[in-house]
């Protein structure tokens, strides 16, 4: 990587952003900080260095709402997380034999998707029963994406965000899944030898950032509406999924 200021204080901007996201819902910091460092480094160098800060967290999400893994309504999870692993397998083959620029622009159309979706539908809702019979699809799907792009939300968040769950239930879920495709996916680019020790360095680096905007994220969340903060955020995502379609 390129230790240029300009570019480090860039790239950090990318990942606070993305870290107050997930401080605040849970959930953003693939989503808003990847795009962001693919201007700077490659897709696979970015995915992989993305795990450690994914890894750290989704560990600490997981263990402030552990006690919501009793929620009844969570009874999906478990399949829609085996589902998962098999999709991150997938996506880590595509990620290491697809061309860069097709997977980049895929995740610019995901990311535009994904905006549409949550503007047209920002209420729609999945019963248990259907949401236990389409979670392996949903899983191995949202696995996929983040295996080949690092960003699973436009599948995995959507799928869970619509059952409509509380928030602490809501968070605990996005969370277990982010968390073990994170593991997965470190195993995984490991093997293929993607993860080295410098982008792992890199990675723990990125934590910081993180340490600091975290907490932050969530004293702003309850400031500030949910409604107003998912729009400022998906702001942000559209310009980046334009600027990921135009390659510039």
């Amino acid at each position: 990587m390129d230790f240029d200021i300009g570019r480090l204080a860039i790239m950090t901007l990318g990942l606070g952003l993305g870290a107050i996201a997930k401080g605040a819902t849970g959930m953003g910091l693939p989503l808003v900080a990847l795009p962001v460092l693919t201007t700077f480094v490659e897709l696979q160098h970015a995915v992989a260095l993305m795990t450690v800060p994914m890894l750290y967290s989704n560990i600490f999400q997981v263990w402030n709402f552990r006690d919501h893994y009793r929620d009844q309504r969570l009874s999906f999870l478990p399949v829609l997380l085996v589902g998962g692993v098999a999709g991150v397998l997938v996506g880590t083959w595509a990620l290491t034999n697809v061309p860069e620029r097709a997977l980049l622009v895929c995740l610019g159309i995901l990311l535009m998707a994904y905006v549409g979706l949550r503007l047209a539908t920002p209420h729609r809702t999945i019963g248990p029963a259907t949401a236990r019979l389409f979670a392996p699809l949903a899983g191995f799907g949202a696995g996929a994406l983040q295996g080949a792009t690092g960003v699973s939300s436009p599948i995995g968040v959507t799928f869970i965000h619509a059952m409509s769950l509380g928030r602490g239930a809501l968070v605990f879920a996005i969370s277990a899944m982010f968390l073990l495709f994170a593991i997965t996916q470190f195993a995984f680019l490991t093997i293929a030898g993607v993860m080295t020790v410098p982008i792992m360095v890199e990675g723990f680096l990125a934590l910081i950032p993180l340490m600091i905007f975290m907490p932050l994220g969530q004293r702003l969340a309850a400031r500030l509406s949910r409604e107003a903060f998912d729009r400022m955020i998906l702001i942000f995502l559209g310009v980046v999924g334009v600027k990921l379609l135009l390659g510039v």
